[in-house]
């Protein structure tokens, strides 16, 4: 019996159009393994395309190796075939023209007639015949590219790469690895075993991308000696550390900073330092010149400064452009097992289990009570 290491090779081996894609809230490690995938699946002569849905903050990752491949959705999926029936009647010419919202062919025979039963209509069967998620928990988390065509993913074979405990399994092949710390460290130790001198300089960096994005630069307290010996070994075949480190943790911008600042001038807390709050006003964006976009820098660091933080909450407020009205937006990400959508779940959030988002019609300071008074008591009740 193949071990699944093995099923997943012989699974790529017999397909010959390949998808790869990864969650909509891109992050370092989905980004980076899932580039790492399409180069080392290309390198063994493998027709692949890789996707997701558009992220206003993927240009963070722009330095990675063949990141301008990432298409922001799949198109042209299944091809509309019309049939004509020539057995009695040759065709001689074919014409095409438009006419307001239709598409006319115009065919003319060599001899005799075409009638309407001669005409069928099929569609093809679909361009890819694989999938590989990466870093994905759920099919749902994969936005636009899983909405906009669920059909194809349900009849399409899966391969779901990922390493959290709240993977749904919804693959034919799930290689879920709790013990490692990315994503992008099962792809390593995945290519190793299948051939590790097809791990050239890009790939590698990559993976070292994933690995540092994941542990914010080897500080987590889940750092594991295997992970640490795999980030040596791909510095040892070439990976670029410095290019890595210095994109995602020295390159920020100073308008960010100045956002930074503020956050952390209005940052309280409450249970022992593991739930913590901050408030961003309009004028604060508009001051710092900043965008809410930039918020997720902010998680990040206060997530590796402070590591007994287990929820973070960020309130701000917010312009809508198209109805130009104020509204109260709440962001919540939450790290260990914590579900940050089930936290507000009383206010209709969206996003994901780490990182959920939902809108308040009320004043910022209402709001923040009214939000960490509903966190407070769910996690006290789950005694965090």
């Amino acid at each position: 019996m193949f071990t699944q290491e093995q099923q997943i090779f012989e699974q790529i081996k017999k397909s010959n159009n390949i998808l790869i894609t990864f969650r909509k809230t891109w992050n370092g490690d989905s980004t980076a393994s899932a580039l790492a995938m399409f180069l080392f699946l290309k390198k063994i002569g493998k027709n692949v395309e890789i996707a997701a849905d558009k992220f206003e903050q993927s240009k963070l990752y722009s330095f990675l190796p063949a990141y301008n491949e990432i298409k922001n959705s799949v198109s042209n999926l299944r091809k509309f075939i019309i049939s004509l029936n020539i057995t009695n009647t040759k065709v001689d010419q074919i014409k095409y023209e438009t006419e307001e919202n239709k598409l006319n062919f115009i065919i003319s025979p060599k001899d005799g007639f075409f009638e309407e039963s001669d005409i069928t209509s099929s569609s093809s069967g679909f361009k890819y015949d694989l999938v590989i998620t990466l870093d994905t928990p759920d099919l749902e988390s994969l936005g636009r590219i899983y909405d906009n065509d669920t059909d194809f993913f349900y009849q399409m074979p899966i391969i779901n790469i990922d390493h959290h405990p709240d993977n749904e399994e919804f693959g034919q092949i799930n290689f879920i690895k709790l013990t490692s710390v990315s994503t992008s460290e099962i792809l390593f130790s995945l290519f190793s075993n299948y051939s590790a001198d097809l791990i050239d300089e890009d790939i590698a960096t990559c993976l070292l991308a994933g690995m540092i994005s994941k542990t914010r630069s080897f500080k987590t307290p889940n750092i594991t000696p295997d992970a640490l010996l795999s980030a040596s070994k791909l510095i040892s075949i070439g990976a670029r550390r410095e290019e890595v480190v210095n994109n995602f943790y020295r390159s920020r911008p100073l308008n960010v900073l100045k956002l930074w600042g503020r956050v952390l001038a209005r940052l309280t807390s409450m249970l022992d330092n593991k739930l913590i709050c901050s408030i961003i006003t309009i004028a604060d964006f508009s001051k710092t010149d900043s965008k809410e976009e930039d918020l997720r820098d902010v998680i990040d660091e206060l997530i590796i400064n402070i590591p007994q933080a287990k929820v973070i909450v960020i309130i701000y407020e917010k312009i809508t452009e198209a109805e130009g009205k104020e509204k109260i937006c709440v962001m919540v990400n939450s790290t260990k097992n914590i579900d940050s959508l089930d936290l507000i779940k009383e206010f209709n959030p969206q996003g994901t289990k780490d990182l959920a988002y939902t809108e308040m019609q009320k004043p910022v300071q209402e709001a923040e009570k009214e939000i960490m008074e509903l966190i407070k008591e769910k996690l006290n009740k789950l005694q965090i």
